[in-house]
């Protein structure tokens, strides 16, 4: 095995894992509802899987941008990665909606341009609408992620990754301890959902064309742009409460945290003290908000924890040879994650959900996604992900000129390091 191949083979293993996980969470509702009764409640599965997305993504992504040193690469490889296969799904949910095999959710009074334009921004769960399918609203997370990491690019504060996901933990933790809670979707509630999706859709163009262009000046304007939207529409207008979408994006910049350690751009002992951090406001918090009719504390933050741990224990075996079912789940991983909420809409409309627990479904469910999941990725990510990497070979010098002159504080050595870090695909 390469060497580049093997040292992502732990990140695979995880997203496997993690794809495996969610996807029983979801199946539950449908085959397994006896068992998710007494499980949901001790063991928040979904919450597990998305916080091990969510830590793996933060060790990718920024380092996917600082390694190229150009923002507009690095949108392209996002635009390449996340949407064919986005759109794909999205498609085929609404033909099979159209056609009655799949139930569509209800939009309201929703106009479909605001819903569709919401959902092309892939910010419709901070927008107020409805998502088309229901493990969209992650991506949501992910899309502030990224404009965060290119503001914090743009204006040189990529390197503090610790602090900033120690920043937003405690921010998370104090407003439990304040009681500060928001209403779901606040800002749509109060301007209206149609104008908030506009002046969002608007100003998202703008903050990445700007962050894209060739003048310094232009592209710090277009990052620091996108930084607000991400950092108002997060904790303003989520459906999940303001700590836990705090805690979602600190957990993401743990991610970059460890990654910086274990190449060199940070120590070790502040990515040990950020983690210790992250997961004390996050319990906490979790502690401090309580249970709810769809939410027990001790479920939430069981996964949570089991979700750091996992994170630990598969970079704690980086070196090691991964095997081969783990990686190649992995590399499946998106697919199995867009594809099975809209596989269980046909099997809920077509066979219906069972009151007792049905094994057999649940293993053929399993055996009917994995093979569709391996025609999607052939014939969708890998494609356009190639397509991406053929747009975004070149890199422009003077955006490169950025990442040389952060690479400047750091030794030589560590600096060839970094910049040999092999694509991730991501």
């Amino acid at each position: 095995m390469p060497a580049g191949r093997s040292r992502l083979g732990w990140l695979d293993a995880l997203r496997g894992i993690a794809a495996l996980v969610v996807v029983f969470d979801h199946s539950s509702y449908t085959f397994m509802p006896e068992l998710r009764r007494e499980l949901m409640p001790e063991f928040n599965t979904s919450r597990y899987g998305i916080m091990v997305f969510f830590l793996v993504s933060g060790y990718i992504v920024p380092a996917s941008l600082e390694r190229r040193g150009c923002v507009r690469t690095f949108w392209i490889g996002r635009l390449f990665r996340v949407y064919p296969l986005w759109a794909a799904v999205v498609a085929a949910a609404l033909v099979a909606g159209v056609l009655g095999v799949a139930e569509l959710p209800d939009f309201g009074r929703q106009s479909a341009v605001t819903v569709a334009a919401a959902h092309v921004t892939m910010l419709q769960e901070l927008l107020g609408t409805p998502n088309l399918l229901l493990v969209l609203w992650t991506l949501s997370y992910e899309m502030a992620f990224y404009l965060l990491v290119v503001a914090l690019f743009t204006v040189r504060l990529h390197q503090r990754s610790a602090a900033v996901a120690v920043t937003l933990a405690v921010a998370a933790a104090v407003s439990v301890a304040a009681g500060v809670v928001l209403p779901v979707s606040a800002l749509s509630d109060k301007v209206g959902t149609g104008p908030l999706v506009a002046v969002t859709s608007v100003a998202m163009a703008v903050a990445i064309c700007c962050a894209c262009a060739r003048s310094p000046v232009l592209r710090v304007v277009g990052g620091v742009l996108g930084g607000v939207l991400a950092l108002v529409l997060v904790p303003f207008n989520g459906t999940v409460p303001l700590w836990e979408g705090l805690v979602i994006l600190a957990v993401m910049f743990l991610g970059t945290a460890v990654h910086r350690a274990e190449h060199g751009q940070s120590t070790w002992r502040r990515a040990a003290r950020a983690g210790a951090v992250v997961a004390a406001c996050a319990v906490a918090s979790a502690y401090g908000y309580g249970d709810g009719t769809h939410f027990t504390r001790r479920g939430w933050m069981t996964a949570f924890l089991l979700a750091v741990l996992t994170f630990g224990a598969g970079l704690a075996c980086r070196r090691r040879r991964t095997p081969r079912t783990l990686t190649a789940l992995g590399t499946l991983s998106y697919s199995v994650y867009l594809l099975h909420p809209l596989l269980l809409a046909v099997f809920d409309h077509t066979i219906g959900r069972r009151r007792q627990d049905h094994l057999v479904l649940e293993a053929a469910f399993f055996a009917v996604l994995l093979p569709l999941c391996l025609l999607t990725h052939r014939y969708v990510e890998a494609p356009s992900q190639a397509w991406g990497r053929k747009r975004a070979h070149r890199p422009r010098r003077k955006e490169t000129s950025l990442i040389r002159m952060d690479h400047s504080t750091v030794r030589p050595r560590e600096a060839r390091r970094q910049m040999a870090v092999p694509d991730q695909r991501d």
